[in-house]
């Protein structure tokens, strides 16, 4: 099969094409034929050696694909050879053939095409747990979003604007703002004006936000403790900005906030069966229209580099999907 291998950690440039055997079926796994792999910031932190979770090269990046099942574990049974199916996976999207967990796969709905469902998992599943199962937003609460054009930024839009909060965009110019304000952002502010704190809290009136989605960190995260209600949750993601925050816990204990943490590779290990109900969430409100993915461009699999290096550069609004069978 046809891969794209990291053979050493660093960036995009040392990234090649491969011909690799398929990846062996173990208990408990299923086997795929890719269709379509979602490219995502983590992807680049991986092949760097920055990712929380480290992985020895030489492997195959990507995390999140779509595609058919060719064959399943005898004990797997929530799958069968034939169906459409998106899956999770620890490493080893970007090839022809991938190998996920059973319970990291669900059934593709019909309606929905290869690069649709590889551009939902990571991103939307990530917004969906992190909004609803930590931090408990609620209609008529505000929810403050960084990196609002960004793939997690706007699927925590669509999630925001889908459970009926009042959700307040960030991102850097108007052009960025405005593909939030058309996935259901009430409010933008351009950060690279300064003063985020500020904004927000002209636009709720001085009373700040219920809950921020924080993809961002450094001083995104330092105006939204800032901004944040008093008893309001601050749900950190990533740190696209290349900073890691220290957070003053005098400003937690005065405000009376919350700090929770959410990463993906580890909640669907803790949580298996979240996993499937987040699915299932996601699809209902795609086959309502209330979901949009924006997928900025479609590149073939031997362009991985190019479409890390796009995300790297910041120069992409919504997801980069690589096409690897038709």
């Amino acid at each position: 099969m046809r891969a794209v291998v990291c053979d050493t950690l660093g960036d995009e440039t040392g990234l090649v094409m491969a011909d690799l055997p398929p990846p062996v079926l173990r208990p408990g796994t299923v086997r795929i034929a890719v269709a379509a792999a979602g490219v995502n910031f983590a992807d680049g932190l991986l092949i760097a050696g920055r990712y929380q979770d480290k992985v020895a090269p030489p492997f195959i990046p990507g995390f999140e694909i779509a595609g058919t099942v060719l064959a399943t574990a005898e004990d797997v049974g929530n799958v069968r050879p034939g169906e459409r199916v998106v899956a999770l996976l620890d490493h080893g999207g970007f090839a022809e053939e991938a190998v996920a967990r059973a319970e990291d796969v669900a059934i593709i709905p019909a309606g929905m095409d290869a690069m649709t469902a590889a551009a939902l998992p990571v991103t939307y599943i990530t917004a969906h747990q992190a909004l609803c199962t930590r931090a408990g937003l609620a209609a008529g609460q505000t929810l403050l979003v960084h990196g609002a054009a960004g793939g997690v930024g706007l699927a925590a839009v669509e999630i925001g604007h889908a459970l009926g909060a009042i959700v307040i965009a960030t991102a850097g110019g108007s052009e960025k703002l405005a593909v939030a304000a058309a996935h259901g952002a009430d409010f933008g502010i351009d950060h690279r004006d300064g003063e985020v704190a500020e904004a927000v809290k002209a636009v709720t009136g001085g009373a700040g936000a219920d809950v921020v989605f924080d993809p961002v960190g450094g001083a995104m995260f330092d105006a939204s403790l800032r901004c944040a209600k008093p008893g309001g949750r601050l749900v950190v993601i990533g740190f696209a900005s290349g900073t890691v925050p220290q957070i003053p816990a005098n400003i937690l204990l005065v405000k009376n906030l919350t700090v929770i943490g959410y990463g993906l590779g580890g909640f669907r290990r803790l949580d298996p069966g979240g996993l499937a109900a987040s699915f299932q969430a996601l699809f209902a409100w795609y086959a309502a229209g209330r979901l949009r993915p924006e997928i900025a461009a479609v590149l073939p699999l031997d362009q991985a580099a190019t479409a890390l290096r796009r995300l790297k550069e910041r120069g992409v609004s919504g997801k980069l999907v690589l096409k690897v069978k038709d």
